[in-house]
């Protein structure tokens, strides 16, 4: 019995099976190949853990009767994007099988009339973009990693920094095609922009973190090209001063694209990795504003304005970057922040806030971490209030990263992250905003949610997956 369920393992009669299902070159059992299945791109090296065997369907009906056989079997299954997670909700805790999507890639249609596009879960956001620009629309959400795949994407509703303008992923999807873990195909949504139509299933398994189906198709909502596009770099002393000038830039200068704001502590930590320079070296945070417009002169209007604001507000200076790659730097930087500190990087929170709050949390995280001589580097989205704190085994010091004086005491970095959660809890925050629950958040649940909320969600599991196979042992135990 594992996890509150009695699961058979994977043995050869049933590897057989899946053999006669997806071919024999799609069962995977060499531990080797495994190796590349047990894990995320998660700080939490510990809880990676080896399948009992990866399957490969190229279907949604050999999908369907993997699940079939799993559920009759009673065989846990991780369905798997591009392992880009980040909060462990692709791994197989309780081993079993992993069911990776990467064979399921193709594009179905780009319907210009409906600005829509029909894909498979397997398909990764660099290759859905490309053939998204080559019909002449585009995809602006930009949630992460572009090895990440689409069903990823939806089945952990992800953010990303353009999500202010343009949303996350849920605003996007229009229809969705799932197969649950009895082998039944639900078909959700489709093209329509409006549905009042009963109880909306197709937002349940959105973000569901593959406990409730696996999404094998969605039908994407499009937009136009990107207009032109305008990246401002903005220096301020303090946190405070930029945090305060957002709601204005807000108010006075329509809505950015994006709107960050970044530590000069992590800025210098992704020059030093990539070899590269940020724009402008003075002041400790920076607001990154990126605007689009129709035109040069609106462009011009929203970038004065918003250069004027943070200027009153206290900025040190303003650097617009106003060519492509100028742009591509300043992005490259900001999106390369935990590549470079990864490595002595114990785990990153994502907690979502009132905008209004951020400054002050961050005040206290700082506090945190000179009480206890740590660096804490804390970073995000300012627009909309999405905080990334993540917890080092090292300090930073005269410039640059450096190893703790020690090993850290026992339960301190637990300590830490409680004290860190009760916080933004007090301030009316939730502890993801766009990571996800999966393995690493789980124990932490109950900062967010009370336990009457979590029991209605296992109520809504055991009605989609009565025999627990999907995904066990995430968002919430058995």
């Amino acid at each position: 019995m594992r996890g509150g369920f009695h699961y058979r393992r994977v043995d050869k009669a049933l590897t057989d099976g899946l053999k006669e299902i997806v071919g024999r070159d799609n069962v995977l059992i060499d531990p080797d190949r495994l190796d590349a299945y047990s894990g995320d791109e998660s700080p939490h090296r510990e809880i990676a853990r080896r399948p009992e065997a990866v399957v490969r369907p190229g279907t949604t009906e050999e999908v369907a009767a993997v699940l079939r056989l799993a559920s009759e079997e009673r065989v846990p299954v991780v369905p798997r994007g591009g392992g880009t997670g980040l909060s462990g909700g692709c791994v197989p805790q309780l081993g079993g099988l992993v069911l990776s999507l990467e064979r399921m890639n193709r594009v179905f249609e780009i319907d210009a009339a409906n600005q829509t596009a029909e894909v498979e879960a397997g398909l990764t956001l660099a290759g859905f973009n490309v053939a998204v620009e080559e019909t002449g629309f585009s995809f602006p959400p930009h949630p992460g990693d572009e090895g990440a795949m689409i069903g990823g994407l939806i089945a952990t509703n992800a953010g990303g920094c353009r999500a202010l303008k343009y949303g996350g992923i849920r605003q996007h999807v229009r229809g969705l095609e799932v197969v649950l873990a009895s082998g039944d195909v639900l078909r959700l949504g489709g093209k329509l922009v409006k549905s009042s139509t009963g109880y909306n299933l197709l937002h349940l398994f959105i973000g569901s973190e593959g406990t409730l189906g696996v999404i094998t198709r969605a039908t994407i909502q499009l937009l136009q090209p990107l207009r032109l596009t305008r990246t401002l770099v903005i220096p301020f002393e303090d946190i405070a001063p930029a945090i305060e000038a957002v709601p204005l830039i807000l108010r006075e200068s329509g809505l950015p694209m994006a709107l960050e704001f970044v530590g000069r502590d992590v800025i210098t930590a992704t020059e030093a990795h990539l070899r590269k320079n940020w724009p402008c070296a003075s002041g400790t945070t920076y607001l990154l504003v990126i605007l689009d417009a129709p035109t040069e002169d609106e462009l011009e209007r929203l970038s004065l304005s918003a250069a004027e604001i943070c200027l009153g507000s206290g900025a040190l200076d303003v650097y617009v970057a106003d060519t492509a790659a100028k742009q591509d730097r300043i992005l490259e930087i900001r999106s390369k922040i935990y590549e470079a500190i990864k490595a002595d990087t114990v785990t990153i929170l994502d907690i979502s806030l009132p905008r209004s709050e951020i400054a002050a949390h961050v005040k206290f995280v700082r506090d945190i971490a000179r009480r206890h001589g740590l660096w804490l580097p804390t970073f995000g989205h300012a627009g909309d209030g999405n905080v990334h704190t993540h917890i080092m085994k090292s300090r930073f010091k005269d410039g640059r990263p450096r190893p703790m004086d020690g090993p850290a005491p026992a339960g301190l970095f637990d300590e830490i992250k409680r004290e860190i959660y009760r916080d933004g809890k007090s301030r009316g925050g939730v502890i993801s905003g766009e990571h996800g629950i999966g393995l690493v958040k789980k124990p932490l649940l109950a900062f967010s949610l009370d336990e009457r909320q979590v029991e209605m969600m296992r109520g809504i599991k055991k009605v989609f997956d009565p025999r627990g196979i999907l995904n066990p042992g995430k968002v919430f135990d058995p």
